[in-house]
């Protein structure tokens, strides 16, 4: 009799045992998933991009806003806010990581000036893409000479020619290929000699001509990381693997990231 009790008894204790045991068991599972899950789910800080576009000549809207703008908001690289209004600038500028130029639309209010150059003296990021690289105000050189260190005043034709990469362990041109052919309008960017210089990162050439400009390249700016992207008129570069990959890289190191 004694024995029976005995037996029960301890058949109770290796049940209760073995509950514990999957209760924890399961617990620990089940925290550990949710740990898991928690740090999959959860994003790495977008940058925040404020692209200004509008003017003439270009399609601002579809290679700009829709197509850029969809290039690098791609795996939550960064947050796009796009203007067409320049004087919109002020509003958005105190939140954001790099001022992406892509206009050749005037930017007449003087506090809008100043404020882009205090951004730049503030060492933040400015990637000043295609329309944005011209000599498009005779009334703030400024610009041109400190923060373009340059600029273009002509292009060839709209047509096909080579663009080689020169410092292919710059970040900027991580991905790019070596040597890549492109339709696009081949703007004739030439420094200024009294700006702060730049570091060219890829070259542009067509066959038939000696003349070489530079496509891709870093201003050497005092303060502030700014990338200048001579490519861009319409499909046949913003819808390319090299091109795209170009954005990417110069917003990501122009922010620093």
């Amino acid at each position: 009799m004694m024995k029976a009790t005995f037996e029960k008894v301890l058949l109770r204790k290796v049940k209760l045992y073995t509950w514990v045991v999957f209760v924890l068991t399961t617990g620990f599972v089940f925290l550990n998933c949710k740990t898991n899950v928690t740090a999959i789910s959860s994003p790495a800080k977008e940058i925040k991009v404020l692209m200004v576009g509008g003017g003439s000549s270009h399609d601002f809207n579809k290679w700009y806003k829709q197509a850029d703008g969809e290039t690098l908001r791609k795996n939550n690289l960064a947050q796009v806010t796009y203007l067409s209004n320049p004087d919109s600038i002020l509003l958005f500028l105190p939140q954001t990581d790099v001022l992406f130029l892509s206009n050749n639309q005037p930017i007449n209010d003087p506090k809008v000036r100043q404020a882009i150059f205090d951004f730049a003296q503030a060492g933040k990021g400015l990637v000043l893409a295609h329309p944005a690289l011209w000599y498009n105000w005779k009334d703030w050189p400024e610009y041109n000479l400190q923060l373009v260190s340059g600029g273009s005043r002509g292009h060839d034709k709209y047509g096909s020619f080579e663009v080689t990469v020169t410092k292919p362990k710059h970040p900027v041109m991580k991905g790019v290929e070596p040597k890549f052919t492109l339709k696009d309008e081949r703007y004739y960017y030439n420094p200024d000699p009294a700006g702060p210089g730049i570091e060219v990162l890829a070259n542009s050439s067509v066959a038939g001509s000696d003349k070489i400009y530079p496509s891709i390249f870093i201003i050497k700016h005092p303060k502030a990381r700014i990338v200048g992207v001579a490519l861009g008129h319409d499909a046949e570069s913003h819808n390319i693997a090299n091109y795209q990959n170009i954005i990417r890289n110069a917003v990501q190191w122009a922010a620093k990231k």
